[in-house]
């Protein structure tokens, strides 16, 4: 026990103004933590702090060429893509790549053709755009089409001499000539004489080939159009030839007409050849065809 005064004290004058304390004991054990009570609510979100610097702008990427519409130009940078910016310099080139179906846009210009380039992709369009020309400069057939559904659309095909070749040469079904104009260069002479150059020629057994609106000139036939090929030839121009030579072929002739200087004969239907449609009577193909002339051989 212990004694507690305001005044200062000493044991013998306590008196009745005593107060008397127990002495605490020592401290027990602590006990076991209770359970957690419940988490109280989230408070409120603090302030957006500050957009972070914009990091540095990556390169552009390439835009990938599309191979169904590639383009030629024979002024182009070498080394081009094929792309309209950055064109092929040759046709060889985008044939290299070109799709099924697909396009390759012939740009104004010069074409110098000195090897055989062969059309094999079936569906392919080669379309030459307003002054493209087709120079043919050594003794082959510039164009061999072996595909199906090819399309030759657009084009201006010459020589730089007489070359006893055709410029197109067809085998397969369903290509077309279109809107081309082929002719060669002037010979001497009674055309019978000429060198023997042709705008186109079909293989045997080429089938359902359209012919149209082209014009053929300075040539010693259009045309040789050989056995069992078929297929249809309209709208088109032809003068100064010998004409269109049908050997035991089957085509359509319609709308066709002749120029100055006449053809020496329009058409010759050579021994072989059928009769009957498409070319009986004579007297409805010569009404279908500006009067044609017509030497029947059959």
């Amino acid at each position: 026990m212990y004694c507690d005064k305001l005044d200062s004290c000493n044991k013998s004058c306590c008196g009745p103004f005593k107060r008397v304390y127990p002495i605490p004991g020592p401290t027990g054990p602590t006990g076991p933590t209770g359970p957690m009570g419940a988490t109280g609510p989230t408070g409120p979100t603090g302030p957006t702090g500050p957009t972070g610097p914009v990091g540095a702008t990556g390169p552009t990427g390439s835009v990938e060429v599309n191979p169904y519409d590639l383009y030629v130009q024979s002024t182009a940078v070498p080394g081009g893509d094929g792309s309209q910016s950055a064109p092929f310099q040759t046709i060889q080139e985008a044939l290299a790549v070109s799709k099924p179906n697909g396009t390759i846009n012939v740009l104004s210009g010069t074409y110098p053709i000195t090897q055989q380039i062969t059309l094999n992709i079936p569906g392919l369009t080669l379309k030459g755009k307003a002054g493209t020309m087709i120079l043919l400069k050594a003794p082959i057939v510039p164009f061999l089409c072996t595909g199906g559904n090819i399309t030759i659309d657009g084009f201006t095909m010459t020589s730089d001499a007489p070359y006893p070749v055709e410029f197109i040469q067809i085998a397969g079904d369903g290509n077309q000539i279109l809107n081309c104009q082929i002719y060669g260069p002037d010979q001497q002479g009674d055309s019978s004489t000429w060198v023997v150059n042709r705008g186109f020629v079909t293989q045997n057994n080429a089938t359902n080939l359209l012919v149209r609106n082209n014009v053929f000139h300075t040539l010693r036939q259009p045309a040789y159009l050989n056995p069992n090929s078929t297929g249809t030839i309209m709208d088109n121009v032809v003068y100064n030839t010998r004409g269109y030579v049908v050997d035991q072929a089957i085509f359509l002739f319609s709308g066709n007409s002749w120029g100055i200087p006449e053809n020496t004969v329009d058409i010759a239907l050579l021994a072989g050849t059928k009769t009957g449609a498409p070319y009986d009577p004579l007297s409805a193909l010569e009404a279908n065809n500006s009067n044609v002339t017509i030497s029947d051989q059959r």
